[in-house]
Order: structure tokens, then C-alpha cells, then sequence
């Protein structure tokens, strides 16, 4: 089941969204203010996030500022769900990093329609990783290992055996082994 974070300080809507959400076979998450939803984000890592502008304690520019600049909130699909729809509102919400900007009132339909468009495209940017094999250097510097080491984190990471990467690098398994264990 795919979690929806809704932060809305405005109770009525919050209940109303929660609502509308779990009817579509979604599970709802709530915070009634920008901080209770960066916390709740970094703790639950929900798959969409849908966020007011203007709320008490931390506004939605800040919550967004804030998840975009962790690395285990960065790719959360972020929605701003706002009375702010002026286009100077909705531009200013996308040059910060929304995925989408929907004025409230919003209809049920457009509501449902942007979640699930975030959803598949978040979903077709998972699929679309490709490791790149063709150098140690990243693994060396992204992880601090030794270039011998890196070399062997490459070649493990293509399903290579112990042995093969032994001959590969002209080295004994034992050895190989001891590399591996580094990673680890």
C-alpha cells in the first residue's frame, strides 16, 4: 500500500485528504505543521508527500527546502496542495523542487490524477539505474577504500566469484577474501 504524507495545518482538510486517500487504497500519514512533516518524511519515507504553502512553525518552501537537501528525502515526489495559485505562487513552488503545484480547492479527480502520475514516474526513474562497471575510481573515492579494494567491489558487484576476480587480478582467493571482508 503506497503512503501519501499530507501536511496541512488546517484540520478539515487534513481529515477530508486523509480520507479521500485511504477510500482510494491509499495510507494516509499526517502532520499538522512543516516541522511534525520534515520529521515525519525522514522517519517514514513515504512514497508522495502532499504539502500546504503557509502553515505555523515551518511553511512549505522550508519543509520542501529541507527534504530536497537530505539524501533519503531528495527523490520523495513532493506536491504543493495550496490556496497560493497565483502564477508567480506556482512558479516560485516549482524553481524550488515540486513534482507538481495544485490549488486548493482541488477536485478529487485532478488530486488523484497528479498522485498517481508522480507515483509512475517515480517508479520508471527506479527502473531506470544503470550502474556504471566501466572504472573503480567512483568506488574509491565515493567509500574511501583502497584502489586494490575498489577493483574488488567492482568486480563483485557483476557477480563475479572469488576466483575469477583472483585471476582477474592476479591474485589468491585468500586474498580476495580479505578485500571483501574491507567492504563489509
Amino acid at each position: 500500500m503506497k503512503r501519501i504524507l499530507i501536511i496541512e495545518d488546517e484540520p478539515e482538510m487534513l481529515r477530508n485528504l486523509a480520507m479521500i486517500l485511504r477510500l482510494e487504497g491509499y495510507q494516509p500519514l499526517t502532520a499538522e505543521n512543516g516541522r511534525a512533516g520534515v520529521l515525519l518524511a525522514q522517519t517514514q519515507k513515504p512514497d508522495v508527500i502532499l504539502c500546504d504553502v503557509m502553515m505555523p512553525e515551518l511553511d512549505g518552501h522550508g519543509v520542501l527546502a529541507a527534504l530536497r537537501s537530505d539524501p533519503d528525502t531528495r527523490t520523495i515526489p513532493f506536491i504543493f496542495l495550496t490556496a497560493r495559485g497565483e502564477k508567480p505562487d506556482i512558479r516560485n513552488g516549482m524553481n524550488l523542487g515540486a513534482d507538481d503545484y495544485l490549488t486548493k480547492p482541488v477536485a478529487k479527480s485532478d488530486l488523484l490524477s497528479a498522485i498517481a502520475s508522480r507515483l509512475k514516474r517515480a517508479r520508471q526513474m527506479a527502473r531506470r539505474f544503470r550502474p556504471d562497471f566501466s572504472s573503480y575510481a567512483p568506488l574509491e573515492q565515493a567509500f574511501g577504500l583502497t584502489p586494490r579494494v575498489a577493483e574488488t567491489l567492482l568486480w563483485l558487484a557483476q557477480g563475479k566469484t572469488n576466483g575469477d576476480i583472483a585471476q582477474i587480478l592476479g591474485i589468491s582467493e585468500a586474498t580476495v577474501k580479505k578485500h571483501a571482508l574491507e567492504i563489509f
